[in-house]
């Protein structure tokens, strides 16, 4: 992409970032818009995102993730558990459908859209790792259920050093060798101990952790859009050869797994408004996990393609759905 071409890209996504302050129809994606401003420019200036001062910023991708795990970790209780005895039916169904339908659709969409190697393996990623946080946050703003939200969320993201290898080794196996013992102590490594280290502070330090909350949600935005630029500039040959069908793949990927997260909780018994947090925990995966793993553990900067695309994808289309329930509860 020529910077002809990429700088009135940018430009218009900055300019709607804005209008999202201002223009109702835009509210909630003024982040989504920065990202993708981000993205642009990755692909304009890869330089620019690769390295500052000779450090490689992909050296930086699991400190950040890591910062992302332990912001979440900070805004969970032990109420937040708790709730996998009170409400035990919504919790295990929606973990069960998240790690079925997502692990599957992204093998699935790799195929249809003729899509091999490590990029294939990048879509079958981010269908394997936990719901993402953002779907909390999502679930606040369809008005669903939010304390379900946070629980399968906390769950998913707890029993994803078993389910992610294994998944990735199932499916993947023969696109990329996966080492599934490699990637167990990096998902622990990278996000179940931040995660407990945030829980801790938040249980024994309260008042540490509620200034750190104020803090921390600026820093994970900061950090989310460098891992996406890192991500892209590293992968740019590869995503403006196959951008297309990565994007075509990624936008089937995260609608399936609205619609059939919908509708397995409603065939499954649950009700209008458990059944929309279930398609949203299911839809909403964690990029940012996705990537560290393709880096650290895949060392593979096409893999990571798939997260850096279904991630800013997923939170525009997640907050127009958000929106519509909203306007219509007892639809």
């Amino acid at each position: 992409m020529s910077p002809q071409t990429g700088l009135p890209l940018v430009a218009l996504f900055l300019i709607l970032a804005l209008a999202s302050r201002r223009v109702r129809a835009l509210q909630g994606l003024g982040f989504s818009f920065v990202v993708l401003a981000v993205g642009a420019a990755a692909l304009v200036f890869p330089e620019a995102f690769t390295a500052w001062g000779g450090f490689p910023l992909k050296s930086a991708i699991t400190p950040l993730v890591q910062l992302i795990l332990l912001g979440m970790g900070l805004t969970l209780t032990l109420d937040d558990f708790r709730r996998v005895f009170v409400m035990p039916r919504g919790v295990v169904l929606c973990c069960v459908l998240h790690y079925t339908i997502m692990p599957l659709g992204g093998w699935c969409f790799a195929w249809l859209f003729g899509l091999h190697g490590e990029i294939a393996t990048g879509l079958i990623l981010i269908g394997s790792v936990p719901s993402g946080t953002s779907s909390n946050v999502i679930s606040l703003l369809a008005r669903v259920n939010v304390p379900l939200s946070v629980t399968v969320t906390a769950v998913s993201t707890l029993i994803s050093p078993l389910v992610t290898p294994f998944a990735m080794k199932w499916l993947s196996g023969a696109e990329l060798p996966i080492d599934a013992g490699a990637m167990m102590f990096s998902i622990l490594k990278m996000v179940i101990v931040p995660l407990l280290i945030g829980l801790s502070v938040q249980r024994l330090l309260p008042g540490v952790a509620k200034r750190l909350v104020r803090v921390l949600p600026y820093m994970a935005m900061f950090a989310i859009c460098t891992i996406v630029g890192v991500t892209i500039a590293l992968s740019r040959e590869q995503l403006l050869s196959v951008g297309l069908a990565v994007f075509a793949a990624a936008a089937c990927h995260n609608a399936t797994g609205y619609l059939l997260g919908y509708w397995g909780g409603r065939w499954s018994g649950l009700n209008e408004t458990d059944a929309r947090t279930c398609a949203l925990e299911v839809g909403i995966q964690n990029g940012g996990m996705a990537t560290g793993l393709a880096f650290n553990v895949l060392q593979s900067p096409a893999a990571a393609l798939g997260a850096a695309v279904f991630g800013p994808w997923s939170a525009i289309t997640s907050s127009a759905l958000a929106s519509w329930w909203r306007k219509r509860p007892d639809l």
